[in-house]
Protein backbone atom coordinates (compact mmCIF):
# COMPACT_ATOMS: atom_id res chain seq x y z
CA UNK A 1 0.00 0.00 0.00
CA UNK A 2 1.65 3.22 -0.88
CA UNK A 3 -0.39 6.64 -0.38
CA UNK A 4 1.54 10.25 0.05
CA UNK A 5 5.30 8.88 -0.76
CA UNK A 6 5.65 6.49 1.64
CA UNK A 7 3.86 2.80 2.83
CA UNK A 8 0.88 2.97 5.13
CA UNK A 9 0.87 6.65 5.37
CA UNK A 10 -2.69 7.13 5.67
CA UNK A 11 -3.17 4.45 8.39
CA UNK A 12 -0.39 6.04 10.41
CA UNK A 13 -1.87 9.94 9.68
CA UNK A 14 -5.33 8.35 11.34
CA UNK A 15 -2.96 6.50 13.89
CA UNK A 16 -1.24 10.04 14.98
CA UNK A 17 -5.20 11.57 14.80
CA UNK A 18 -7.17 9.32 16.78
CA UNK A 19 -5.02 7.57 19.02
CA UNK A 20 -2.13 10.04 19.64
CA UNK A 21 -4.52 12.77 19.07
CA UNK A 22 -1.69 15.06 17.96
CA UNK A 23 -2.94 18.35 15.57
CA UNK A 24 -3.12 18.86 11.99
CA UNK A 25 0.66 20.63 12.00
CA UNK A 26 2.24 17.82 14.65
CA UNK A 27 0.80 15.33 11.79
CA UNK A 28 1.96 16.70 8.84
CA UNK A 29 5.76 17.06 10.23
CA UNK A 30 5.44 13.51 11.46
CA UNK A 31 4.44 12.58 7.97
CA UNK A 32 6.92 14.87 6.28
CA UNK A 33 9.94 13.12 8.28
CA UNK A 34 9.10 9.61 7.35
CA UNK A 35 8.77 10.33 4.04
CA UNK A 36 12.13 11.83 4.02
CA UNK A 37 13.13 8.25 4.94
CA UNK A 38 11.26 6.73 2.05
CA UNK A 39 12.69 9.43 -0.45
CA UNK A 40 16.32 8.30 0.75
CA UNK A 41 15.42 4.64 0.81
CA UNK A 42 13.90 5.22 -2.74
CA UNK A 43 16.99 6.58 -4.87
CA UNK A 44 19.52 4.05 -2.77
CA UNK A 45 17.71 0.85 -2.87
CA UNK A 46 14.51 1.49 -4.90
CA UNK A 47 12.21 -2.17 -3.85
CA UNK A 48 12.80 -2.11 -0.69
CA UNK A 49 9.94 -2.34 1.62
CA UNK A 50 9.60 -1.05 5.55
CA UNK A 51 9.63 -4.82 6.33
CA UNK A 52 13.15 -5.37 5.07
CA UNK A 53 14.13 -2.04 6.69
CA UNK A 54 16.98 -2.89 9.44
CA UNK A 55 19.07 -0.68 11.43
CA UNK A 56 21.60 -0.23 8.92
CA UNK A 57 19.47 1.30 6.54
CA UNK A 58 18.29 3.88 8.80
CA UNK A 59 22.10 3.95 10.24
CA UNK A 60 23.19 5.00 6.40
CA UNK A 61 19.90 7.35 6.65
CA UNK A 62 21.28 9.17 9.61
CA UNK A 63 24.32 9.78 8.29
CA UNK A 64 22.88 11.21 4.93
CA UNK A 65 21.37 13.53 6.99
CA UNK A 66 24.64 14.36 8.49
CA UNK A 67 26.48 15.14 5.05
CA UNK A 68 23.63 17.26 3.86
CA UNK A 69 24.31 19.29 7.14
CA UNK A 70 21.01 18.72 9.15
CA UNK A 71 21.35 20.01 12.26
CA UNK A 72 20.96 18.09 15.68
CA UNK A 73 17.65 19.04 16.72
CA UNK A 74 15.91 18.49 13.31
CA UNK A 75 17.90 15.00 13.04
CA UNK A 76 16.28 14.38 16.76
CA UNK A 77 12.65 14.69 15.31
CA UNK A 78 12.68 13.19 12.28
CA UNK A 79 14.61 9.70 14.70
CA UNK A 80 11.82 10.68 16.64
CA UNK A 81 8.99 10.19 13.87
CA UNK A 82 10.56 7.06 12.42
CA UNK A 83 10.36 6.04 15.71
CA UNK A 84 6.51 6.85 16.19
CA UNK A 85 6.09 4.85 12.67
CA UNK A 86 8.08 1.61 13.18
CA UNK A 87 5.95 1.30 16.45
CA UNK A 88 2.97 1.73 14.85
CA UNK A 89 3.69 -1.08 12.57
CA UNK A 90 4.54 -3.37 14.70
CA UNK A 91 1.20 -2.45 16.58
CA UNK A 92 -0.46 -3.66 13.58
CA UNK A 93 1.41 -6.50 13.24
CA UNK A 94 2.84 -5.03 9.80
CA UNK A 95 6.16 -6.09 11.63
CA UNK A 96 7.47 -7.89 13.96
CA UNK A 97 10.20 -5.59 15.72
CA UNK A 98 11.00 -2.02 14.86
CA UNK A 99 14.73 -1.73 13.01
CA UNK A 100 14.95 1.91 14.97
CA UNK A 101 14.23 0.75 18.42
CA UNK A 102 18.43 0.79 19.24
CA UNK A 103 18.79 4.31 17.05
CA UNK A 104 19.72 6.84 19.03
CA UNK A 105 18.96 10.48 18.95
CA UNK A 106 22.18 13.12 18.81
CA UNK A 107 22.54 14.58 22.07
CA UNK A 108 21.43 17.79 21.96
CA UNK A 109 23.47 21.04 23.79
CA UNK A 110 21.44 22.08 27.14
CA UNK A 111 20.43 25.57 26.65
CA UNK A 112 21.58 27.22 30.31
CA UNK A 113 18.73 28.85 32.34
CA UNK A 114 18.66 32.24 32.93
CA UNK A 115 19.53 32.99 36.25
CA UNK A 116 19.46 36.15 38.32
CA UNK A 117 21.98 37.63 41.18
CA UNK A 118 20.80 37.34 44.77
CA UNK A 119 21.40 41.44 44.00
CA UNK A 120 19.19 41.41 41.61
CA UNK A 121 16.63 39.51 43.16
CA UNK A 122 16.86 41.85 46.42
CA UNK A 123 16.23 44.89 44.06
CA UNK A 124 13.22 43.38 42.46
CA UNK A 125 11.77 42.99 45.97
CA UNK A 126 12.55 46.34 47.37
CA UNK A 127 11.68 47.91 44.04
CA UNK A 128 8.09 47.13 44.92
CA UNK A 129 5.63 50.00 46.49
CA UNK A 130 4.12 48.37 49.02
CA UNK A 131 1.68 51.11 50.02
CA UNK A 132 0.43 49.97 46.64
CA UNK A 133 -2.77 48.03 46.38
CA UNK A 134 -0.99 44.95 45.26
CA UNK A 135 2.40 46.06 46.64
CA UNK A 136 2.35 43.14 49.55
CA UNK A 137 0.85 40.74 47.49
CA UNK A 138 3.30 40.78 44.62
CA UNK A 139 6.24 41.09 46.93
CA UNK A 140 4.83 37.86 48.52
CA UNK A 141 5.25 36.01 44.90
CA UNK A 142 8.39 37.20 44.16
CA UNK A 143 9.37 35.93 47.86
CA UNK A 144 8.21 32.75 47.52
CA UNK A 145 9.01 31.73 43.68
CA UNK A 146 12.74 32.36 44.99
CA UNK A 147 11.93 31.09 48.60
CA UNK A 148 10.53 27.67 47.13
CA UNK A 149 11.45 27.63 43.90
CA UNK A 150 7.66 26.47 42.46
CA UNK A 151 6.81 26.05 39.05
CA UNK A 152 3.99 28.69 37.79
CA UNK A 153 1.08 26.06 38.36
CA UNK A 154 2.23 25.58 42.12
CA UNK A 155 2.20 29.09 42.82
CA UNK A 156 -1.12 29.67 41.56
CA UNK A 157 -2.34 26.98 43.14
CA UNK A 158 -0.97 27.32 46.29
CA UNK A 159 -3.24 26.59 49.20
CA UNK A 160 -3.84 28.15 52.27
CA UNK A 161 -4.36 25.33 54.30
CA UNK A 162 -0.91 23.75 52.70
CA UNK A 163 1.04 26.33 54.58
CA UNK A 164 2.49 25.80 58.26
CA UNK A 165 3.71 28.70 59.32
CA UNK A 166 4.66 27.03 62.47
CA UNK A 167 6.91 23.81 61.12
CA UNK A 168 7.77 26.52 58.00
CA UNK A 169 6.64 24.29 55.30
CA UNK A 170 4.66 24.50 52.31
CA UNK A 171 2.95 21.30 50.79
CA UNK A 172 2.61 21.89 46.64
CA UNK A 173 1.20 19.31 43.73
CA UNK A 174 3.66 19.60 41.24
CA UNK A 175 3.65 17.40 37.67
CA UNK A 176 1.65 14.18 37.52
CA UNK A 177 -0.14 15.40 41.02
CA UNK A 178 2.78 14.71 42.99
CA UNK A 179 2.80 16.42 46.08
CA UNK A 180 6.28 17.63 48.17
CA UNK A 181 6.78 19.73 51.09
CA UNK A 182 8.77 22.80 50.82
CA UNK A 183 10.78 24.26 53.94
CA UNK A 184 9.45 27.74 54.30
CA UNK A 185 12.29 30.62 54.70
CA UNK A 186 12.09 33.39 56.71
CA UNK A 187 11.72 36.12 54.18
CA UNK A 188 9.13 33.77 51.98
CA UNK A 189 7.55 33.13 55.39
CA UNK A 190 7.28 36.62 56.99
CA UNK A 191 5.83 38.26 53.08
CA UNK A 192 3.30 35.80 53.47
CA UNK A 193 2.65 36.30 56.53
CA UNK A 194 2.43 40.13 55.59
CA UNK A 195 0.65 39.49 52.63
CA UNK A 196 -2.46 37.15 54.15
CA UNK A 197 -2.98 39.61 57.05
CA UNK A 198 -2.43 43.09 56.11
CA UNK A 199 -3.85 42.96 52.46
CA UNK A 200 -5.68 39.43 51.37
CA UNK A 201 -7.70 39.31 54.55
CA UNK A 202 -9.77 42.38 53.74
CA UNK A 203 -10.71 41.45 50.05
CA UNK A 204 -13.53 39.49 48.89
CA UNK A 205 -13.35 36.33 47.88
CA UNK A 206 -14.93 34.08 45.56
CA UNK A 207 -15.99 30.86 47.76
CA UNK A 208 -14.33 28.54 44.92
CA UNK A 209 -11.18 30.04 45.44
CA UNK A 210 -11.32 30.84 49.53
CA UNK A 211 -8.58 28.57 50.14
CA UNK A 212 -5.99 29.97 46.88
CA UNK A 213 -3.01 31.90 48.44
CA UNK A 214 -2.97 34.64 45.75
CA UNK A 215 -5.93 36.35 43.98
CA UNK A 216 -6.79 38.75 41.89
CA UNK A 217 -9.01 41.82 42.39
CA UNK A 218 -12.27 40.27 41.51
CA UNK A 219 -11.16 37.90 44.17
CA UNK A 220 -10.75 34.83 41.65
CA UNK A 221 -7.22 33.15 41.51
CA UNK A 222 -4.46 34.07 39.72
CA UNK A 223 -3.70 33.25 36.13
CA UNK A 224 -0.34 32.54 34.82
CA UNK A 225 -0.36 35.16 32.38
CA UNK A 226 -1.27 37.70 35.28
CA UNK A 227 2.24 36.20 36.71
CA UNK A 228 4.28 36.54 34.56
CA UNK A 229 2.86 40.27 33.76
CA UNK A 230 3.74 40.86 37.85
CA UNK A 231 7.40 39.65 37.23
CA UNK A 232 8.16 41.47 34.17
CA UNK A 233 6.48 44.95 35.32
CA UNK A 234 8.74 44.62 38.58
CA UNK A 235 11.65 43.44 36.79
CA UNK A 236 11.53 46.78 34.71
CA UNK A 237 11.33 48.58 37.80
CA UNK A 238 13.88 47.31 39.22
CA UNK A 239 15.99 48.22 35.86
CA UNK A 240 16.77 44.65 34.66
CA UNK A 241 17.33 44.38 31.21
CA UNK A 242 17.62 40.35 30.76
CA UNK A 243 14.33 38.59 30.53
CA UNK A 244 13.09 37.31 33.22
CA UNK A 245 9.72 35.59 33.72
CA UNK A 246 8.65 33.04 36.62
CA UNK A 247 10.93 30.17 36.15
CA UNK A 248 13.85 32.32 35.77
CA UNK A 249 13.59 32.46 40.21
CA UNK A 250 12.53 29.00 40.45
CA UNK A 251 16.23 28.67 38.32
CA UNK A 252 17.67 30.92 40.39
CA UNK A 253 16.58 28.32 43.59
CA UNK A 254 18.02 25.96 42.48
CA UNK A 255 21.58 27.51 41.71
CA UNK A 256 21.98 29.49 44.40
CA UNK A 257 21.39 26.81 46.40
CA UNK A 258 24.18 24.44 44.30
CA UNK A 259 26.82 27.23 44.85
CA UNK A 260 26.18 27.72 48.24
CA UNK A 261 26.79 23.79 48.84
CA UNK A 262 23.31 22.26 49.18
CA UNK A 263 23.03 18.51 48.07
CA UNK A 264 22.14 17.56 45.05
CA UNK A 265 19.50 15.27 45.63
CA UNK A 266 18.38 17.63 47.93
CA UNK A 267 17.69 20.03 45.63
CA UNK A 268 15.71 17.53 43.22
CA UNK A 269 13.48 16.85 46.12
CA UNK A 270 12.97 20.51 46.55
CA UNK A 271 12.26 20.80 42.72
CA UNK A 272 9.83 18.10 42.47
CA UNK A 273 12.48 16.23 39.60
CA UNK A 274 11.97 12.75 38.35
CA UNK A 275 15.67 12.47 37.48
CA UNK A 276 18.75 13.96 39.34
CA UNK A 277 19.52 14.00 35.60
CA UNK A 278 17.07 17.08 35.14
CA UNK A 279 18.77 18.75 38.26
CA UNK A 280 21.76 18.80 37.14
CA UNK A 281 21.73 21.17 34.28
CA UNK A 282 21.84 23.83 37.74
CA UNK A 283 25.59 22.68 38.03
CA UNK A 284 26.47 24.77 35.35
CA UNK A 285 28.76 26.60 37.89
CA UNK A 286 32.08 28.93 37.48
CA UNK A 287 35.49 26.93 37.52
CA UNK A 288 36.57 28.73 40.41
CA UNK A 289 33.73 28.09 42.35
CA UNK A 290 34.71 24.23 41.65
CA UNK A 291 37.85 24.89 42.94
CA UNK A 292 37.23 26.33 45.98
CA UNK A 293 34.45 23.26 46.07
CA UNK A 294 37.20 21.06 45.79
CA UNK A 295 39.87 22.46 47.90
CA UNK A 296 37.35 23.01 50.73
CA UNK A 297 36.19 19.72 50.84
CA UNK A 298 38.75 16.98 49.07
CA UNK A 299 40.42 14.99 51.81
CA UNK A 300 43.50 14.56 49.65
CA UNK A 301 43.02 18.60 48.04
CA UNK A 302 43.29 19.93 51.46
CA UNK A 303 46.88 21.45 52.59
CA UNK A 304 48.67 19.08 54.93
Amino acid sequence: MMSDGFPYSESFRAHLRLEKSLAGNSIDGYLADVSKLFEFLSMAYPSLQPSSVTQNHLREFLSWLNEVGLGARSQARIISGIKSYFRFLVMENLLPESPASLIESPRLPRNLPEVLSAKQINSMITSIDLSGKHGHRNKAIIEVMYGCGLRVSELIGLKISHISFEEEYIRVTGKGSKERLIPLGHSARRALEQYLNFERVHQNVAIKDADLVFINNRGNGLSRVMIFTIVKVIAQKAGIKSTVSPHTFRHSFATHLIENGADLRAVQDMLGHESILTTEIYTHLNREFLKVTVNKYHPRAKNS
